[in-house]
């Protein structure tokens, strides 16, 4: 997922709508057929939270040792030691109306213990009205009751089983303010006409609308009915099928083991164009041309990866673009990522958070991390493989100009954070997961992999990491799994190469390691010398040659930008350039973080119709940050309220905390 930046530099993640990729040789997918319908193998502890009927009501499952422990979930509620849910099925109506999903989940279970516990399962404001449990489909009413609500975490649902019962139902319906729901009206979509519905699981909102074991450890399979207004087309992360009949009725199935963060769902006016043979896009009508034309590289992505990593293993790569209230850049639900339109730039310059989400195929929902601890697996390596797409397609270029950004990124949040949460395994008990996703776990995780690459040599590297793909395929591990296949495999074989005390710096250490390798790009520091001439006064703006600069190099000379800059020479970039109503959100966020600071009136309007028209924290949360760091706190107020109803739950509750410090 492309996090919700939190440093007020301007950033990039242009490209990196951070998610996962999986990569695996053919001989591999032979060897482990069967392997996405397995339970991890990964030897590691199964739960975080063994609640008993004693301490059921006690306060949130928070460990008193002084580190945590590897491989336990501090967000869940659920006993997984007891229970495994190994499969779903939904049936559910998209009430728009009431704004409410409601229906059944029935959960299939695989006993862990001999014992008959109550089943422990996690939930955020859901309504339940009936729970029914059994052996096979012969399910009989059974008790259930809500545990004490925790903020962060939701509520714990306790279910009294039967003996031998290995499958349970849930009746229950959503609230209007679920946090991983959001219902668009039709003003609030490209269209105008239709209403839109999507869902953000990551970290912890499946149980927002689903009452789960909501733990990256649990990988299930599921199946699905959507119940939708007869015009809307529903589409989740599963197979989709672009001509099924809208009848109001859609049946889904995802035969792959996946956690419960990557469930998606999508309702809306929605229309399919392909891209390749295994790639295609949804989107409304009014966005379909613009977006196939945008990412029309996407099916020679997938293949680049393929031929470097290992075979794709999820069949389709389809795309949907989402409404602009989506906060993230982008979410790598398999098979369907959901992308935010705010990347249609018109020249491919964001393309590269395409490749970040194909990457999560690999990296992320093939190999998942197993707690919210271990982000930098997913995050890390998907940031590392998508600048290597990035090369692959668009050539050294782009790839040093991607790798000296996200360099400049990371340094930008160090110096943003406290030294615990500049640690790739970071301790994140007592507090909300989203807190993880900074630059952090991904740019510090990718160039840890990339010295580790520079130590052995890029074709070991590759096969390292082809091997690694497979040998954790449809696994979630903890990053002391990884440790130890480290040692088993790279450090056995390039003993003077590596050093084990190097890796556990990177890895558990705050900043980064001294002689780290410092990605640089010559299309960049050829602009330094440009930008001080102007800033001295010895050229003008129109002398400035730009007509060949990408997003990229715009990124980075506004980035750079002192605090000395004057009035004049605001006014004179801007009405050269036309910066305040640049047409890219990249290149727009950027001068308006300048305009902000510098207090430049003429970018007022625009700065308001940014904050109203796009959801996306990327921007929002920086800009919102700036406004408040600046003496603009009436003004942001104003604004937050103003555009508040079109903005998703997650962004409403980042930005509450910038704005009135809730």
């Amino acid at each position: 997922m492309l996090p919700q930046l939190f440093t007020p530099n301007l950033g990039r993640l242009i490209g990196a709508g951070l998610l996962a990729c999986s990569l695996v040789t053919l001989s591999a997918c032979s060897r482990n057929e069967d392997a996405a319908n397995s339970e991890s193998t990964a030897d590691i502890p199964q739960s975080a939270t063994e609640y008993t009927p004693e301490n059921l009501e006690k306060d949130t499952p928070l460990a008193d040792s002084a580190e945590p422990e590897s491989g336990v979930d501090y967000h869940s509620f659920a006993n997984t030691n007891d229970y495994r849910v190994k499969h779903l099925d939904l049936d559910l109506t998209a009430d728009f109306d009431n704004k409410v999903l409601k229906g059944e989940a029935i959960l299939d279970i695989k006993r862990q213990t001999a014992k008959n516990p109550p089943l422990i399962l996690d939930t955020r404001e859901l309504d339940v009205t009936a729970v029914r449990a059994g052996i096979g489909d012969s399910l009989q009413p059974v008790k259930f009751s809500m545990g004490k609500k925790d903020p962060h975490l939701g509520t714990p649902l306790k279910i009294q089983l039967p003996k031998g019962a290995n499958r349970v139902a849930i009746q229950y319906q959503t609230s209007p303010g679920a946090s991983g729901v959001q219902w668009l009206e039709p003003q609030q979509t490209a269209g105008k006409k239709h209403p839109f519905l999507f869902t953000q699981a990551q970290a912890i909102h499946a149980r927002s609308f689903i009452p789960l074991q909501d733990s990256p450890q649990v990988r299930m399979t599921y199946e699905a009915t959507i119940r939708t207004p007869q015009e809307l087309r529903a589409v989740m992360s599963a197979n989709n099928d672009p001509e099924a009949e809208l009848d109001g009725v859609f049946e889904f199935e995802m035969s792959q083991a996946i956690p419960s963060y990557l469930i998606a769902i999508g309702i809306g006016n929605l229309d399919f164009k392909a891209m390749g043979e295994r790639t295609g896009v949804y989107a409304e009508p009014e966005l379909l041309e613009a977006s196939a034309k945008e990412f029309e590289d996407t099916e020679s992505m997938l293949e680049v990866t393929e031929e470097n990593f290992g075979p794709y293993r999820w069949d389709r790569y389809d795309l949907l673009i989402l409404p602009p209230s989506f906060p993230n850049g982008a979410m790598e639900n398999p098979r369907l990522s959901f992308i935010t339109p705010t990347v249609i730039a018109g020249d491919k310059s964001l393309v590269a958070l395409i490749a970040h989400e194909l990457a999560h195929s690999w990296s992320g929902n093939l190999i998942t991390n197993a707690s919210w601890r271990d982000l930098w697996l997913n995050e890390g390596f998907t940031t590392y493989l998508t600048n290597r797409i990035m090369q692959f397609v668009y050539g050294d270029k782009r790839y040093q100009m991607e790798m000296a950004l996200g360099y400049d990124d990371l340094k930008a949040d160090l110096d943003d954070h406290e030294d615990k949460d500049e640690i790739m395994a970071i301790d994140l008990r007592g507090r909300d997961p989203d807190e993880v996703f900074s630059y952090i776990p991904y740019e510090k995780g990718s160039l840890f992999l990339y010295e580790l690459e520079q130590n052995v040599g890029r074709e070991n590297f590759d096969k390292f990491l082809m091997e690694y793909f497979n040998h954790f395929a449809f696994q979630s591990i903890t990053t002391e799994d990884f440790v130890k296949y480290l040692d088993e495999t790279l450090l056995k074989q390039y003993p003077d190469q590596l050093d084990r005390a190097r890796i556990q710096e990177w890895i558990f250490e705050p900043g980064i390691p001294e002689g780290a390798p410092h990605p640089q790009s010559d299309a960049f520091t050829k602009l330094d010398p440009v930008r001080e001439q102007w800033l001295n006064g010895e050229i003008k703006a129109g002398d400035i040659d730009t007509k060949d600069w990408t997003f990229h190099q715009w990124k980075y000379f506004l980035d750079g930008i002192p605090e000395k800059l004057s009035e004049d020479q605001l006014q004179e970039l801007d009405e050269t350039f036309d910066l305040t109503q640049s047409k890219s959100n990249e290149i727009a966020f950027s001068w308006l973080m300048i305009a902000v600071r510098k207090d430049y009136e003429p970018a007022n309007a625009r700065l308001e119709d940014f904050l109203v028209s796009i959801g996306r924290n990327k921007f929002l949360r920086p800009l919102y940050r700036n406004m408040m760091e600046n003496g603009k706190t009436d003004e942001a107020k104003r604004i937050f309220e103003k555009a508040k109803p079109g903005y998703h739950p997650l962004t409403v509750k980042v930005n509450s905390k910038i704005i009135y410090g809730d």
